[in-house]
């Protein structure tokens, strides 16, 4: 056992949320199904008031002058710079958005417009006079107060074309055209060659208005231009006299800044000329080295000696003589005169090729000096140079800004000179910022009203709201109107719904069910009847309370059809316990004067005397007596219990008619005593908290709530509200003699 209960309890939680699910899909179901019943049921009504106001709307328009619409569509030219930048390049029309914006905007300025108005003279038409304003409608209360009037202006062209701007400024429309560089302009008015003739201006007006602006803006650079020019001129004459003035005192002759002082040649020569001076120098230096490091003897073989073309004859020489001189010694002895010639000879050669080196060490060293001495010339003279190229260099930095100045003069007044000529020719012949590419045409037809738009959402409106009206009131009406609303706003079961009388059944409508069983009121005091047998069904002899919640609610009226429709099949007795407005008696047509229910308690009057039978019935009934200072006393008694046990014990069903709890407290009394309740509800008149309070009050004080009939129910109207289906229907015919 323990093992399914294990097994069922996650499905019982697993179907919880389905279950939620399907009361909250049924309660908005159900919602909007007692949305649909609140409208039906509303239908005429709501079709009625949308009708009027479709009518309404249908006169008026009809009533109201036409409005024509007349359109030009303009042309704006792209606006075309001399230069652009490569964003602009790239950018391609979104680039140009902001630009046709801009004259969409100018196009609605005040300016545009007053002078449109201005060329049409607008101010003479009847509709746009403002001189033909008529008073306001306050004015003649004003008078009264002896408040003084606005004095009238002193109309001129400025005034009134103002004046009429105030009341067009809304009627005229202008509106770019998607991905082009068109724009419309509209305007509406009652008049359409009106319309045509002033959209075609606004378009005029806008062109020569940015004409005559492009026009001013060029005059005045223009003029600022010539200003400027002037100025640069003077500037300019000034620079050239202080360049001028440098060259005559400097003794600048060339323009060249490299060659006009002559110091730059002067320096290249001078230092070409000391780089070769320098070369010599080392070489003869390297010799004379040579010369001053080496010992005498070995003198010859110095390769500038060496090198030297006489030193090399004079070295041929000499060895020469030696080879003869060797030769002679080999044959002759030294006194021979040969060999004594050959000796000399020899003695010559030696002296030659020494004088030939003596003369080249000579020359060499010499020659060392003069090179030494050259190339510190040519260093002076370099030096001497340089200290001059400065100065040239200073003269040439003050020449060239000097020169700078006048050229950067010159540009600048060439390039003012040349602006200012562009403008002055600019002036003759300015290009348009747009153009008319369609004039407006005066319309035929009308733009509005619109009749049939306007009475069809008019109609649809009116429908609207009457919808939402029903709605509203049906939310914010807290009665209880059809059997629903007993267990939707006071949670308590419903036994029984009695239709609505009409005057001639309210005449007897104590006794209906028995003089007309056939109605659909009696069908409905037996299906009250057959919940009172079905309740406590083992219980043979109850005791029936029927109250109310205030007066006037048919709680007599149920008791009586219901005491009549229980005496077919159980012994009843009513009892008329109202002892302060009693009305059982005189509704049955009974003497409402007789002894009753006061005297019974009080012990004035026996049972027998105080009973009495309503005709043609077996109802027996005790009216309310005489009317007693203390009603509530007597039904607290003892006494009236032990009457109520003997009653009991000769009746099946006892009906007390009590007073309605919520004015005394008679019924809450008497609730213990009873079996059972029966709460009676006047349909559409009784508010809900109203009926949860009774019913609270009635079941705290000990009774057992038996249900709630719910008296006067219009059935035609439960029908449409799909509240009672077809109840009327059914009660009317189900309840009627068979047909043969």
């Amino acid at each position: 056992m323990s093992l399914f209960g294990e097994e069922t309890k996650p499905q019982a939680q697993a179907a919880k949320p389905a279950l939620l699910l399907q009361d909250n899909d049924q309660q908005h179901t159900s919602l909007i199904l007692e949305y649909w019943h609140i409208v039906n049921a509303k239908k005429w009504g709501i079709l009625a008031l949308g009708v009027a106001v479709g009518a309404v709307a249908l006169i008026t328009t009809q009533a109201m002058r036409p409005t024509y619409r007349a359109t030009a569509e303009v042309l704006i030219e792209a606006n075309k710079a001399k230069v652009l930048s490569i964003d602009e390049v790239y950018g391609g029309v979104g680039s140009n958005r902001e630009y046709f914006q801009t004259q969409a905007e100018i196009m609605k300025s005040r300016e545009v417009a007053l002078r449109a108005i201005k060329k049409l003279k607008l101010w003479e038409h009847p509709d746009y006079n403002p001189r033909l304003q008529k008073p306001p409608v306050h004015q003649p209360l004003l008078d009264m107060l002896g408040m003084e009037r606005k004095p009238q202006p002193q109309w001129n062209d400025e005034l009134l074309a103002a004046a009429v701007y105030q009341r067009i400024n809304k009627e005229l429309n202008i509106e770019l055209v998607r991905l082009s560089q068109l724009v419309n302009v509209s305007f509406d008015s009652t008049d359409a060659k009106v319309a045509a003739d002033f959209a075609n201006a606004v378009g005029e007006a806008y062109i020569e208005n940015d004409r005559e602006a492009r026009f001013k803006m060029t005059q005045q650079a223009s003029d600022w231009l010539q200003n400027r020019t002037k100025s640069l001129r003077e500037a300019l004459e000034t620079s050239e006299r202080k360049l001028q003035g440098y060259r005559e005192r400097a003794g600048v002759i060339t323009v060249d800044a490299s060659n006009q002082f002559g110091t730059g040649k002067l320096i290249e020569e001078v230092t070409q000329r000391l780089v070769e001076a320098r070369m010599r120098r080392a070489e003869a230096e390297n010799a004379y080295n040579q010369i001053r490091g080496g010992k005498v003897q070995d003198l010859g073989s110095l390769p500038a000696v060496i090198r030297n073309p006489l030193v090399a004859e004079a070295k041929k020489q000499l060895a020469d003589a030696e080879r003869k001189h060797a030769e002679m010694s080999q044959r002759y002895g030294p006194e021979h005169p040969r060999m004594v010639q050959a000796e000399a000879e020899l003695q010559s050669a030696r002296d030659s090729a020494k004088r030939q080196i003596n003369s080249i060490v000579a020359s060499v060293t010499n020659e060392y000096e003069v090179a030494r001495a050259t190339e510190r010339s040519l260093e002076g003279t370099l030096g001497q140079a340089r200290g001059g190229a400065q100065t040239d260099n200073r003269k040439n930095f003050e020449l060239a800004v000097l020169e700078r100045e006048v050229a950067s003069n010159r540009q600048l007044y060439d390039m003012f000179v040349t602006r200012a000529k562009e403008t002055a020719a600019s002036q003759d012949l300015q290009s348009s910022v747009g153009r008319i590419v369609d004039s407006a045409e005066v319309p035929e037809k009308p733009v509005a009203p619109k009749k049939a738009q306007v009475t069809l959402m008019a109609f649809v409106l009116a429908l609207l709201l009457g919808a939402a009206t029903a709605l509203l009131r049906a939310r914010l009406d807290n009665t209880l109107k059809l059997p629903a609303d007993v267990e939707r706003k006071v949670k308590q079961p419903l036994l029984s719904t009695l239709p609505l009388l009409d005057k001639k059944q309210r005449q007897q409508a104590a006794v209906l069910s028995q003089q007309d069983p056939h109605t659909p009121f009696a069908e409905a005091v037996r299906t009250a009847k057959t919940g009172v047998l079905l309740s406590d069904i083992d219980q043979e002899r109850r005791v029936l309370l029927v109250t109310s919640s205030v007066a006037g609610e048919g709680k007599t009226t149920t008791s009586c059809n219901l005491a009549l429709s229980l005496s077919q099949n159980k012994r009843t007795l009513l009892i008329d316990a109202d002892m302060r407005r009693p009305s059982v008696a005189a509704s049955l047509g009974l003497d409402p004067h007789a002894a009753g229910l006061s005297d019974l308690i009080a012990g004035t009057k026996q049972l027998a005397d105080v009973l009495q039978r309503l005709p043609g019935s077996q109802v027996d009934l005790i009216s309310a007596g005489t009317l007693p200072p203390n009603p509530l006393d007597l039904l607290l008694s003892r006494r009236f219990d032990e009457l109520l046990a003997t009653l009991q014990q000769q009746y099946e069903m006892i009906i007390i008619d009590s007073t309605p709890c919520e004015m005394v407290s008679d019924a809450v009394a008497l609730a213990p005593k009873a079996t059972g309740l029966i709460y009676v509800v006047r349909a559409g008149e009784t508010a809900a908290p109203l009926v949860v309070k009774g019913t609270r009050r009635l079941q705290r004080a000990g009774g057992h709530l038996l249900g709630i009939v719910l008296n006067g129910v219009d059935l035609k109207q439960a029908e449409r509200y799909g509240d009672y289906g077809t109840n009327g229907q059914y009660y009317g015919n189900y309840g009627a003699p068979a047909k043969k």
